[in-house]
């Protein structure tokens, strides 16, 4: 592989993990333009074809199969001299890639990001919005150094700290919400019939397992599931609603501003509780992950997170 950049390696694999040139641009954040030219170039470098185009996406060659195999263990272990001399240094001067997912609290980061610009003002931090699973296989590989999941990982292989607990309450048609709420919010029960705009089960199998326990013990017909891939943005939850045929549930203090047509409620009883780990590896001896960490203050039963 001499003269190929680790940089077109990391693309050529997230293009063949995403299965097409869109998806794999808004993981990375660059241009579909960008994203093409840095294959293109990668492919003249090593004179073969590794994609092959069409409008379903991208599909591999025999050499694009190949080549991913090489490229992640190239990669792999990358990642691991890094993380390994990691363990030799302050931190300092380097990047802090943070894993971050949707609907994060809003005030959630900033004590420990002001914690580590005091401590060590050479580290600067890389964010990308990731779901759980995803999250969890970027540690894996070593493509993160500490992330924000839903659930908390089993084994031993990473530590993890509470970090948030959010009360989810509920969004509906704004009319709707006026004839269900009563004094202490709405009845979780008392959406059946409607729909539960939902997220896939593959971004957290765990949350996404207990959540939907709680909706049916009350008695929900949740429907057919979130399609595989598919991101729970805030705007589907909007359009979705607004409608009146469906119900998504969001935390008190959701970022998105709310139309006119959709309002939020609060569950009676607080039946949903959203939680939100940090997690990183547990081999990791950066000072800078750890002050990251400590920065973060650990929720009580009180707060409304």
């Amino acid at each position: 592989m001499g003269g190929v950049e680790l940089r077109e390696l990391r693309v050529f694999v997230v293009v063949a993990e995403e299965g097409g040139m869109s998806a794999a641009a808004r993981r990375l954040h660059i241009s579909q333009p960008a994203l093409s030219q840095t294959v293109g170039m990668l492919e003249r470098r090593l004179g073969v074809k590794l994609l092959v185009r069409s409008s379903a996406g991208v599909r591999l060659t025999e050499e694009g199969v190949t080549l991913l195999a090489e490229a992640r263990a190239v990669l792999a272990r990358h990642d691991r001299a890094l993380r390994t001399m990691a363990a030799y240094t302050s931190g300092d001067g380097g990047v802090l890639r943070v894993g971050i997912p949707l609907e994060l609290p809003s005030d959630l980061l900033g004590p420990a990001l002001d914690r580590l610009a005091v401590a060590h003002p050479g580290t600067r931090t890389q964010a990308r919005h990731l779901s759980t699973a995803a999250q969890l296989a970027a540690l894996q590989a070593g493509e993160l150094d500490v992330g924000l999941l839903r659930e908390r990982p089993a084994g031993h292989e990473f530590d993890a700290m509470l970090v948030a607990r959010e009360k989810l309450g509920v969004l509906l048609a704004a009319e709707q919400a006026a004839e269900l709420r009563g004094p202490g919010g709405i009845r979780l029960d008392a959406l059946t019939g409607l729909e539960w705009v939902g997220f896939p089960r593959s971004g957290s199998p765990a949350w996404f397992d207990e959540l939907t326990a709680i909706l049916r013990s009350h008695g929900l017909d949740l429907g057919p599931a979130a399609p595989e891939g598919q991101e729970l943005i805030a705007e589907v939850k909007l359009a979705a609603v607004s409608a009146g045929r469906a119900f998504a549930l969001a935390p008190p203090r959701w970022p998105q501003p709310l139309p006119p047509a959709v309002a939020w409620s609060a569950l009676v009883g607080h039946p949903l509780i959203r939680r939100t780990w940090a997690v990183w590896p547990a081999t990791a001896r950066r000072r800078d992950l750890a002050d990251f960490v400590a920065g973060f203050r650990e929720p009580g039963d009180d707060q409304p997170r």
